[in-house]
């Protein structure tokens, strides 16, 4: 895969904008194209950049991977509301300390079938009703409940 930076533009917020053309190989075989992709300070995905900017911008929140296996942003951390957020294209929602899990709540449900959980027990991240963020740790666990459950 072959990717050129033509444009960087970083932002105080803690995001970087990305121009990058694609030979025509990554566009399919076709001609090469130019794209938009926003990153984290760390060099991972986010988005598009107006994403980005309501994430990092508008609601403070600095995007991190749920976990190493995962390719795209889809929690973070703010310090003015001092919740974390899970997210994905459809849906965001935020955590903090006292939250509670409830029957029907997408922290609750990993949004997996069941045959995928047998052969893949490690890939649930929902938590059990019941379960209370008493921490900030417990609040990012909520997150990444939520982000995984409705990626």
């Amino acid at each position: 895969m072959s990717r050129t930076t033509i444009r960087e533009v970083k932002y105080k917020a803690g995001y970087v904008v990305r121009s990058e053309r694609l030979d025509g190989d990554d566009a399919m075989g076709g001609p090469p194209i130019t794209i938009r992709s926003a990153y984290n300070m760390a060099g991972d995905y986010i988005g598009d950049p107006k994403s980005a900017y309501r994430l990092c911008q508008k609601r403070g929140i600095k995007p991190e991977r749920a976990s190493d296996a995962r390719k795209v942003c889809s929690i973070g951390f703010s310090e003015q509301t001092g919740k974390w957020y899970g997210w994905s294209h459809r849906a965001i929602c935020g955590f903090a300390i006292g939250d509670v899990v409830k029957e029907g709540d997408c922290t609750a449900s990993s949004g997996l079938t069941d045959e995928y959980l047998a052969a893949h027990p490690d890939e649930d991240t929902s938590l059990p009703i019941g379960f209370t963020a008493e921490t900030l740790d417990d609040a990012k666990k909520l997150a990444v409940a939520f982000a995984e459950s409705v990626s």
